[in-house]
């Protein structure tokens, strides 16, 4: 006999729920999904937000959607219906378009600002369990996020439900930023705190620049180039030439000098020296890309460039070490 107070079997229930949705969105839901996604894209490139707005549970579950869809480069903010009916409905502009979450499709507060919502021209996305609901008919489009049970033993605690919703509102965040193509230099660019900013850190926030960077003309001595290498502290130095990167020297590059050619070595020239074909890397890669070049080179450094080979920084192995970029 099932136990239907088990832990794991209201996770089963909510479990249940989610592969229901997929079905849908595989099937008879896949053109309205398209359809909100559209419409979502259109006033993205108009300039418009997102407005998203519920009651209760739902209220919360939409809280989560706005962030979700801000953080995906989809600028939105969350409405709270009630406050909306007493003075926010200020939020909404022209070219916004308003998603609704209420399970039964007859939440009060919402359908209060259907006719403003029809006035002013915006359209409407609803998730809803009704599909016959009055949000459902009033909406351009119409997400069904119905459930085969909800996990409550009672059965009226929004749980199973708001699970659906929480996961459509991410499927439809990602599907829009898939069809932007936002990137993860994009992403980094949204969430430059914390330990998820310290994983997006772009190679251009890392880099040593100016009178940090190591820089040797072709033509320097090599006992200059030591003293350059000496001085800088990151074991290896750039060589340009008119201007642009042609090369590099490392410590590695120095020592192998040395123990072929002896002191006599010390009598070249940067440009007979270097080593004419280095690794380089764009200011705007990510951090974590760098980290990965170095050590499928094993090399400590990267000259940092531009697409003109002119030297704009370097990164060292050190800079990234205790960045938390796995």
């Amino acid at each position: 006999m099932t136990d239907l107070h088990a832990p794991s079997q209201l996770v089963r229930i909510e479990a249940q729920a989610l592969l229901a949705l997929a079905e849908r969105l595989d099937g008879p839901m896949a053109g309205h999904f398209e359809r909100a996604v559209t419409r979502i894209l259109e006033c993205n490139q108009s300039r418009g937000r997102v407005v998203v707005t519920g009651m209760g549970k739902s209220g919360i579950v939409a809280q989560k959607v706005a962030a979700t869809l801000s953080s995906t480069g989809s600028p939105a903010l969350f409405m709270h219906p009630a406050e909306a009916l007493h003075g926010d409905l200020g939020m909404i502009a022209e070219g916004d378009v308003v998603i609704a979450l209420s399970a039964s499709g007859e939440t009060e507060e919402i359908l209060r600002l259907l006719a403003t919502l029809q006035r002013m021209g915006n359209a409407l996305i609803s998730f809803v369990c009704a599909t016959k609901s009055t949000l459902a008919t009033a909406s351009d489009v119409a997400l069904d996020c119905s459930v085969p049970a909800e996990a409550c033993g009672l059965g009226l605690a929004p749980t199973a439900s708001t699970t659906a919703m929480l996961a459509l509102g991410d499927a439809l965040a990602i599907a829009v930023s898939l069809r932007k193509g936002f990137r993860a230099e994009d992403f980094a660019a949204l969430h430059p705190g914390g330990k998820l900013g310290k994983r997006l850190a772009t190679v251009r926030q890392l880099m040593h620049t100016g009178n940090a960077i190591p820089l040797v003309d072709a033509t320097t001595p090599m006992t200059d180039v030591i003293y350059e290498m000496s001085r800088k502290k990151l074991g290896m130095t750039t060589v340009e030439q008119n201007g642009r990167l042609v090369g590099i020297i490392s410590d590695g590059d120095l020592r192998r000098l040395l123990e072929r050619d002896g002191p006599e070595g010390l009598r070249k020239s940067a440009g007979e020296v270097m080593n004419s074909a280095p690794k380089t890397i764009s200011s705007a890669e990510l951090a974590a890309r760098a980290l990965h070049t170095m050590e499928e080179k094993k090399i400590t450094s990267l000259v940092v460039v531009d697409p003109h080979s002119r030297i704009e920084g370097v990164i060292h192995l050190h800079d990234l070490w205790g960045m938390e970029l796995i």
